[in-house]
C-alpha cells in the first residue's frame, strides 16, 4: 500500500498543471513571447501542446492568436502585467470580434516592470477597465494547486462556450512553487469538443439566439463566407458605426456575459452556523485565508470563508452571500483593495474592512487581526 501511495505522488509546480490540463483539454497551440514569472508556462508548452510558435513580441502574441483563433483552433497564451499591457489593444479586437481565446497573466510586483520574481495580486482592476467602453472581460482565478488543474479546462470551456477572451489570472507563487501531492486525487480532464455551424442556410457570423451567442465557423471552409469584424458591426459583420442593429449587437457583448454568467460560475464557500463575519479571499491570499479560519475556529471564533474564482463580471451570487453577513474581511496582496473597490466602490462599506500589502505575501495572523478586530 505504501509503495503504491508513493508511485502516485508527484512534485511539480502549478505552470505544469496548468499546461497540463490545457493539453488534455484540447488546446491546441501556445503563441507567446517569454517573460518572467510566466516562463515555465511558455516552457512547458513546447512539450505538450500540438504547436507552439514563439512571437517576437507580445503584440505580435494577441495579433497571432486571433488569426489562429478564426481558423478553429484554440490558442493560448502566457504573460504577466508588461507583456499584457503591450496585448491591450488586440484583447479589445478579440473580445470584438469574438474569438476565443485564453490569457494566462502571471502577476507579479509593479508599477511598470516592477519587481519580476516578486509577486503581488495588483492587476485586477486594470481587467475591470481592459476593454474600452467598460464592457466585461471574462476573469477567472485560483486558491490553490488543484485549482491549477482543475480550473484551466474549465476556463476554456467559458471562452468556447461565450466565444471570448477569458484571462486566466494566477500569481508567481502559484504557478512558480513546487508542490507534492497525489495524482490519484486529481479529477479526469476530458478533451472540450467544439461545435461549428453546420446549417445550410446562410450563415450570418453575428446573428444569435436565446444564449445571446453566435454559432462560430471557421474561415477557409468551402460552403459559407465567414466574415471576423474588430469594429462596430450589425449581424453580418458589415461596419454600420451607430445604425441600431449595429449597437445593439454592440450591447449584447455585454449581455451575454451576464446572462450566461450561472454555467461558468465557479467558487468555493465554507459557511460556520452562527458567524457574523465573512472572509473574502482569492488566489494566493486564499491560503493564508484559509489557516486564518482554521486558527479561529480552533479558539473557539466563528468566521465564513469565500474563496472567489469567477472574479468578472462581478457575479450576484457574492453579494448574496455578503447580505447574511454582519461584517466583512476582503484579503488581498495589493495596497488599495483593488477587489474591494469592485465590489463597494471608492467610498466603500462601513461593515467591510480590508487586509491589504505589497511586497510581502499577507500572513493568517494579520488576516485573523482584521477578523477578531470589533
Amino acid at each position: 500500500m505504501e509503495a503504491a501511495v508513493k508511485e502516485s505522488r508527484l512534485i511539480m509546480d502549478g505552470s505544469e498543471l496548468i499546461i497540463e490540463s490545457l493539453a488534455r483539454a484540447g488546446a491546441d497551440v501556445f503563441i507567446g513571447y517569454p517573460i518572467t514569472p510566466a516562463n515555465l508556462l511558455y516552457s512547458y508548452s513546447q512539450e505538450r501542446l500540438p504547436s507552439f510558435f514563439a512571437a517576437p513580441d507580445e503584440i505580435s502574441t494577441l495579433q497571432w492568436m486571433c488569426g489562429y483563433a478564426t481558423t478553429g483552433k484554440f490558442p493560448v497564451t502566457a504573460s504577466s502585467f508588461p507583456g499584457f499591457a503591450l496585448m491591450l489593444e488586440s484583447v479589445n479586437m478579440a473580445y470584438m470580434m469574438e474569438l476565443p481565446m485564453l490569457i494566462i497573466l502571471v502577476q507579479r510586483l509593479g508599477p511598470a516592470t516592477g519587481t519580476a520574481t516578486c509577486g503581488a495580486q495588483g492587476d485586477l482592476a486594470l481587467l475591470n477597465g481592459a476593454i474600452s467602453g467598460g464592457f466585461s472581460l471574462p476573469v477567472v482565478s485560483i486558491s490553490n494547486m488543484k485549482d491549477c488543474w482543475e480550473m484551466p479546462a474549465k476556463a476554456m470551456q467559458m471562452a468556447i462556450d461565450l466565444r471570448t477572451p477569458v484571462v486566466f489570472l494566477t500569481s508567481k507563487e502559484e504557478i512558480m512553487t513546487l508542490a507534492s501531492f497525489s495524482i490519484a486525487k486529481l479529477n479526469a480532464i476530458n478533451k472540450i469538443e467544439r461545435k461549428f455551424y453546420e446549417g445550410d442556410e446562410t450563415y450570418v457570423p453575428y446573428k444569435t439566439g436565446e444564449s445571446m451567442v453566435p454559432e462560430f465557423l471557421p474561415v477557409g471552409n468551402s460552403k459559407h463566407q465567414v466574415r471576423f469584424t474588430a469594429s462596430t458591426h450589425d449581424q453580418k459583420g458589415i461596419i454600420q458605426n451607430t445604425s441600431k442593429e449595429a449597437i445593439d449587437n454592440t450591447k449584447r457583448l455585454e449581455y451575454k456575459h451576464r446572462q450566461n454568467h450561472k454555467q461558468h460560475l465557479f467558487y468555493d464557500y465554507d459557511e460556520q452556523n452562527g458567524a457574523e463575519t465573512l472572509l473574502i479571499s482569492y488566489g494566493i491570499t486564499s491560503a493564508a485565508s484559509r489557516e486564518a479560519v482554521k486558527n479561529i475556529r480552533e479558539e473557539g471564533g466563528k468566521v465564513s470563508l469565500l474563496k472567489v474564482k469567477t472574479m468578472l463580471p462581478v457575479p450576484p451570487v457574492y453579494f448574496e452571500l455578503m447580505d447574511k453577513y454582519k461584517k466583512m474581511v476582503i484579503a488581498e496582496e495589493n495596497l488599495s483593495g483593488q477587489f474591494r473597490n469592485i465590489l463597494f466602490g471608492e467610498r466603500g462599506n462601513k461593515n467591510v474592512k480590508g487586509v491589504n500589502g505589497i511586497a510581502e505575501m499577507i500572513t493568517p495572523a494579520r488576516i485573523m487581526d482584521a477578523v477578531l478586530c470589533e
